[in-house]
């Protein structure tokens, strides 16, 4: 990446990129799109820099979809940090990358639900409501869901969106992890008790007789 550009990324300072464009139109055609490289979007994303993000969207919408060395999206980074106006943004140009896993086998919704970052799931899930049931990826191996992490992060209000927005959806709420464990296998043993309440009122959603591989 040129040093100019990432110092102004990492500045968030849309007037320098604006100056580096008109002196140099090429700048950033020679940002390439390339795996596992970090973009001057994923630095202004990370730092919340929202109007260089929209700018640098405005010029070049295809840095949406880049990856940097850890798999993270430009989604990713923004949901990790909660910034919801770049969520939106990203979500604008390439609502698909709802999709991309990272290293971790987690795709943006996953990290959104780990971090407890609700406003960005929700748009998300709005968005790409699909996304919210795909399962995290480990070593080529399918593990627990997103209300796995919810679960596994103490996010319970993460938890009540995902459901709540997704109807309530029975194979999502009673899928199990690479142990055999539902999430209210998990939120009983780590003693969740509102998490624990909540799943239990899902009258004919929750089912209570799974039995995991304890």
């Amino acid at each position: 990446m040129d040093e100019r550009l990432y110092k102004a990324a990492m500045e968030g300072n849309t007037e320098t990129l604006i100056k580096l464009i008109q002196t140099d139109p090429l700048i950033l055609e020679r940002t390439p799109i390339t795996p596992h490289l970090e973009t001057p979007l994923h630095v202004a994303t990370m730092l919340g820099h929202e109007s260089f993000a929209v700018e640098l969207l405005n010029r070049k919408p295809g840095l949406a979809g880049q990856l940097d060395r850890q798999s993270s999206s430009p989604l990713h980074l923004a949901a990790a940090g909660g910034h919801v106006a770049i969520a939106k943004r990203l979500l604008m140009v390439d609502p698909d990358a709802c999709y991309a896993l990272d290293r971790d086998g987690r795709n943006p919704i996953h990290i959104a639900a780990a971090m407890g970052r609700v406003d960005v799931l929700r748009e998300m899930v709005r968005v790409r409501p699909e996304s919210a049931r795909e399962r995290v990826k480990r070593g080529g191996r399918s593990c627990g869901t997103v209300l796995h992490l919810c679960v596994e992060y103490g996010r319970f209000e993460a938890l009540k969106i995902v459901l709540e927005d997704l109807s309530f959806d029975k194979d999502l709420v009673n899928g199990v992890d690479q142990n055999g464990n539902t999430v209210l296998h998990l939120a009983v043993a780590d003693k969740q008790v509102e998490t624990t309440e909540y799943l239990l009122s899902l009258i004919g959603i929750i089912d209570l007789n799974v039995v995991n591989a304890a």
